[in-house]
């Protein structure tokens, strides 16, 4: 791509740890919310699932906009596969203190699918960032406590790092930001692969 291209990302999440965390690195992202139905997309792995919908939002919001050499489309989906299960969000609070209550004192992989593709070359890089959570032996009462704050009612695998939750994280194996959503080490490996400076994406 030519050097002169003014870049913007669009981040089609809602998530606001996302956007955090370009922010954070100096990516202030534009956010569009795909609002598609996560409920169509069917797959028995987590790899296969967080890819597939990762796909589904930025090639959705992709589909909305005017082509501009300048514009690239992200889309994330987070999900736990613990125990041979997938876990996205958790349905209610019920469902959330079910899964503390398998997790404590064992371990799961947060799987992170990420996708980017570029309106005007069409060029579509992908990949999924692995990283593997231990969970702290928490108690009965600590377990109450946090499903009642609502915290793991809004995320995937019913925990965050970047939380409440992130005292009930003994250790991780991998990079953090992909377990608060977004791995900004893979993204950068996944612009280079559609000839996108990632620093191109900095703030001026």
């Amino acid at each position: 791509m030519e050097k002169d291209i003014v870049y913007r990302l669009i981040l089609a999440s809602a998530s606001p740890a996302r956007r955090g965390l370009l922010s954070s690195a100096g990516i202030e992202a534009e956010v569009m919310v795909s609002g598609v139905d996560e409920s169509t997309v069917g797959a028995e792995d987590a790899y296969t699932l967080c890819l597939a919908l990762a796909r589904m939002k930025a090639r959705t919001i992709a589909a909305q906009l005017n082509a501009d050499p300048g514009v690239v489309v992200l889309g994330c989906d987070s999900v736990l596969a613990f125990d041979g299960e997938v876990f996205g969000k958790p349905a209610n609070a019920e469902e959330a203190t079910k899964r503390w209550m398998r997790m404590r004192g064992r371990s799961g992989v947060l799987h992170t699918g990420h996708h980017v593709t570029s309106l005007v070359t069409g060029k579509q890089a992908e990949a999924v960032g692995m990283t593997t959570v231990h969970f702290a032996d928490v108690s009965d009462e600590e377990i109450a406590a946090y499903v009642a704050s609502g915290e793991p009612l809004q995320v995937a695998g019913s925990f965050t790092l970047d939380g409440r939750g992130s005292a009930f994280v003994e250790r991780i194996e991998g990079d953090p930001g992909n377990v608060i959503g977004l791995s900004l080490p893979l993204l950068r490996k996944l612009l280079a692969e559609m000839g996108v400076p990632y620093i191109a994406l900095w703030n001026k």
